[in-house]
């Protein structure tokens, strides 16, 4: 094994190094080389990762592809979702979901494609198979350890470091971060192919009935996805994909043909702390929840946009670091907010049969008095979740004060 020492912050290296080439590693090193920071991306896989995998993107996602500009071919490549029906017990309950509001289906891989694609024509690159072993902050920046192809260790200095690396985060680990929650005990199906029936092109359907609930919705191509938390011992085969299918949706959709087959568990756990000086905690890096209402990705590509343009900023002088301690807890608080809300979507997935016949009764009222279009489709569209003040209590000492506020604003972005 051989080791190199590559150059100190500033110079071919660039000041920024992104762990991790998922979408919100992508999405970080391309809008900071949009704002003329040099960045470094280090992803420890060979090849890219395929798969559908994180399906859903919801306008705060979107608004992270737009600012970068693959927006566009996002939406010639995706499908639009128009309206969400919800099958409960009695009848359908449809509800529309308003431009403003519509997520787009893509599969995860096309979606690092096109953020692959923005970064190399921004200039820069993702270096695979390198490994990030060590990470330690020093007192100019911080310094990572990193195994790269032939066996070749490199340390690493830059200003800054981003940990973009997933829920098996080792810059999280590294640090010694806390990734306090719970494993939870379910085990969810993820099945997708060609399946007939009335499933119209921009319907999500949502089946929650007494034998219990199943999500099934329209994909890029003609494909289907179905999902739904799974009884032990669910056999990994087409005819049991039917038969899930036949029980929990009435019976009228038919499997002509699956692709992607498999079964996954799932975790709720966010950071104790999303950064450590110098390191910033991205993505799933940072918080992990259940798949249901497919907010993962959108929360991961918020963080992203939070901390990039502040980053940017104090890189090139134009706000002051100070600016930069309002990341985590604006963020910790999102997070908390999307965990909050899935716990609860996962607990009405799972609801028996007596408590799924009040909750349905509970879901007619909310539709019939239009609850459902004014709160809960922001909700999910990621346009209810709220920040503390948090740079006014940073300069305050906690207090909140406001008549100073403004004050307090201009000098934290006044360029140090």
């Amino acid at each position: 094994m051989t080791e190199s020492t590559s150059p100190p912050p500033g110079r071919a290296n660039g000041n920024v190094v992104v762990v991790g080439a998922g979408p919100c590693g992508l999405a970080a090193a391309c809008e900071l080389l949009q704002n003329g920071v040099s960045v470094r991306v280090l992803e420890a896989r060979k090849d890219r990762a395929v798969g559908s995998r994180a399906v859903q993107l919801w306008p705060s996602g979107l608004e992270v592809l737009r600012s970068i500009g693959v927006l566009d071919e996002a939406q010639r490549r995706g499908l639009r979702i128009h309206s969400n029906v919800y099958h409960l017990r009695d009848r359908l309950l449809t509800v529309v979901l308003g431009a403003a509001h519509e997520p787009l289906m893509l599969p995860q891989e096309q979606t690092m494609e096109l953020l692959e694609g923005a970064l190399e024509r921004l200039g820069g690159r993702v270096e695979r198979g390198v490994r990030v072993t060590a990470v330690e902050p020093t007192a100019t920046g911080v310094t990572a350890k990193a195994e790269g192809p032939g066996g070749v260790t490199e340390l690493v200095h830059a200003d800054w470091l981003i940990g973009a690396d997933g829920v098996h985060s080792v810059v999280r680990e590294q640090l010694g971060i806390d990734f306090p929650g719970n494993q939870l005990p379910l085990e969810f199906l993820l099945a997708e192919g060609r399946i007939d029936g009335d499933l119209r092109p921009g319907v999500m359907h949502y089946h929650l009935g007494p034998a219990g609930s199943a999500i099934v919705g329209p994909m890029p191509g003609g494909r289907v996805r179905v999902s739904g938390v799974l009884p032990p011992g669910f056999p990994l085969t087409a005819e049991a994909v039917q038969a899930f299918l036949d029980e929990r949706t009435g019976g009228d959709l038919r499997v002509i043909e699956l692709d992607t087959l498999a079964t996954f568990a799932t975790a709720e756990r966010i950071a104790a702390v999303m950064r450590r000086g110098p390191v910033f905690l991205v993505g799933d890096a940072a918080h992990t929840h259940t798949p249901v209402g497919g907010q993962g990705l959108n929360l991961g590509l918020q963080d992203v946009h939070n901390l990039a343009w502040k980053l940017a900023g104090v890189i090139n002088g134009r706000y002051a670091p100070v600016i930069l301690d309002t990341y985590e807890p604006e963020r910790l608080q999102a997070a908390r907010q999307i965990v909050g809300t899935t716990h609860r979507l996962i607990k009405m997935f799972t609801l028996g049969p007596i408590a799924s016949r009040a909750q349905n009764l509970s879901w007619n009222l909310l539709g019939a008095t239009g609850v459902l279009r004014r709160w809960f489709v922001p909700l999910l569209a990621g346009h209810r979740v709220g920040y503390p003040d948090a740079l006014l209590l940073a300069q305050d000492g906690g207090s909140g004060r406001w008549p100073r506020a403004g004050r307090r604003l201009r000098a934290a972005l006044r360029p140090a």
